[in-house]
């Protein structure tokens, strides 16, 4: 059994109501309600929130709902401490452990049913891995063009030059390889298995 539990609370701060805003006609987190739905993989899905127009709309679309409690809905929670309370809930009430648990977010309004299915096939054929995760290349985020401002206002390495001398520090900011970052909401999905302890991007 395979498992997509979708994370969505109702106190956003820097863009209040940001879960439900239409987009294209529909709500922002019916998209990744939708690709949970029609992926081929998945068995069950479920939406932890605490918001009730969030609720309705879970209802409204077959999605099952875990009414989050108060101290895993602020500012200050941690999303792995909502995904555990999921993932105890999903057993309780599926009556088993998942194979694989397939982590969203209300607001990755681009994921695509076929990623879940590509995520949930790697950790098939890689029984070692915990975790698959959507990436994207940021090359001109790579660490050795990072900065911070020192205490004098001057402008300084984040890492010490010294301790990356394996890469070209240049302007040209393909000069190291390509550089993967995680997705948390374009199109953010995880699919963990608790087993297992690698990570593999998709």
């Amino acid at each position: 059994m395979i498992a997509a539990l979708i994370l969505g609370r109702k106190g956003s701060v820097g863009f209040p109501e940001k879960n439900l805003k239409p987009v294209c006609g529909h709500p922002l987190a019916w998209y990744p309600m939708t690709a949970a739905k029609r992926s081929q993989s998945v068995d069950h899905v479920y939406l932890s929130t605490d918001d009730e127009r969030l609720i309705t709309l879970a209802r409204e679309n077959d999605v099952k709902v875990i009414e989050r409690p108060d101290y895993l809905c602020t500012r200050e929670a941690l999303g792995e401490d909502a995904y555990a309370h999921g993932y105890h809930e999903i057993i309780r009430r599926e009556g088993e452990r998942p194979e694989l648990v397939v982590t969203l977010f209300c607001n990755a309004a681009t994921l695509l049913p076929k990623t879940i299915d590509e995520g949930v096939a790697v950790m098939r054929e890689h029984p070692e891995f915990d975790s698959a995760v959507t990436v994207s290349r940021f090359n001109m985020y790579a660490p050795t063009r990072a900065r911070h401002i020192d205490d004098d206002g001057s402008l300084q390495p984040f890492m010490a030059f010294d301790e990356v001398q394996e890469y070209e520090v240049s302007c040209d900011r393909d000069c190291q390889g390509d550089v993967w970052f995680e997705e948390f909401y374009r199109e953010s999905v995880r699919i963990f298995n608790l087993q297992s302890s690698n990570s593999c991007g998709i």
